[in-house]
């Protein structure tokens, strides 16, 4: 009689094989799977399906090899719930994400955690965990305009180069000229904007780039601010957000940084008080303002793409209950498991 002894595709106490444990959690990470979707694949509850996962995904958290090699990384807030804080805890995560380049100088970004809350605290202390080694092989950190931040990565990251995000940089400057569109309406018809109204026609040209209006366009723009006198105050703030995306425009990253430094000398002296304070703003970040220029264009859009990702994988959830769980799945989902 004839028998063979082969390894136990079923854990102890187990009702999942390895191998469906395998393939359910490429399919997660791959194929935008869902939980209840593999469990009806499998013949399994949700429960089940899930309780066969966990632990695997747990296992490839805890290893801290998953950190090695990381020379740059960027931070931002991300909203996980919005619930009753009460049951379901803080609604803001701090989310790290990898964004070192590879050997052609393309970031391949991947999330390295979550943990709850936005704070100084929430930041330094997770960098504080990574030891020693890992705090020492960052050399870019790349954030938003968010004090907390910033006083994280010089508490933790001494050598490190904080760079101010260019997005977020750019969008300040759109946002003043906005406000003062704002006020301007304001002050010359005392309502908000109305079908008709000069400025109000033209709010959306104002948030674009010079380089991407139509001829037809600009002459709206000409004549709407020729409409009134104060006007050439929209026309004013609209013209130096143009010269702050054009600092980050230019080719060559030297005659950007001089641009750069003309828009710290001058902005925060304009007589019109809403660009005035983005001056004082972008010179209180003067250093890393300036950094994007000396990090070869370093920036935190690795970051908003895994924020991207993240907001897919939780649609597709409809929604969590489970913090814990919700980490796993997004660590899967954003590539944060693989080394």
């Amino acid at each position: 009689m004839f028998s063979e002894q082969v390894p136990s595709l079923v854990p102890a106490r187990g009702s999942v094989t390895t191998r469906a444990i395998g393939w359910a959690i490429e399919q997660l990470r791959r194929e935008h799977a869902t939980i209840s979707g593999l469990g009806g694949q499998l013949g399994i509850a949700w429960k089940t399906a899930w309780r066969a996962i966990r632990p695997e995904l747990e296992r490839l958290a805890a290893d801290e090899s998953r950190f090695a090699g990381v020379t740059s990384i960027g931070v931002d807030e991300h909203i996980w719930h919005h619930g009753d804080p009460r049951r379901k805890g803080p609604k803001e995560l701090t989310g790290m994400v990898d964004l070192t380049r590879d050997e052609n100088g393309r970031p391949h970004a991947r999330l390295l955690d979550l943990v709850p809350g936005r704070s100084k605290k929430a930041y330094a202390d997770w960098l504080t965990q990574r030891g020693e080694a890992f705090r020492a092989g960052i050399g870019v950190a790349a954030l938003d305009p968010f004090g907390g931040y910033k006083s994280a990565i010089d508490d933790e990251l001494a050598d490190a180069v904080a760079v101010l995000d260019a997005f977020h940089v750019v969008k300040l400057g759109t946002q003043a000229v906005d406000e003062v569109r704002r006020r301007v309406q304001q002050d010359t018809t005392g309502h908000r904007g109305r079908k008709g109204d000069p400025l109000y026609g033209i709010q959306r040209l104002l948030r674009a780039g010079a380089e991407n209006l139509t001829d037809k366009q600009l002459n709206r723009l000409a004549a709407a601010i020729e409409a009134n006198d104060a006007h050439q105050k929209v026309y004013i703030a609209w013209r130096c957000a143009q010269d702050l995306r054009a600092a980050y425009r230019t080719r060559d990253t030297t005659h950007g940084r001089a641009l750069a430094e003309q828009i710290l000398t001058t902005f925060h002296t304009c007589p019109i008080p809403e660009i005035a304070r983005l001056g004082r703003t972008l010179r209180r970040w003067r250093e890393a303002f300036l950094a994007y220029f000396t990090t070869g264009r370093a920036n935190n859009g690795g970051t908003e793409a895994i924020n991207g990702i993240i907001e897919l994988a939780r649609r597709l959830a409809r929604g969590y209950r489970n913090r814990d769980n919700y980490r796993l799945r997004m660590l899967l989902a954003a590539g944060g498991l693989t080394p």
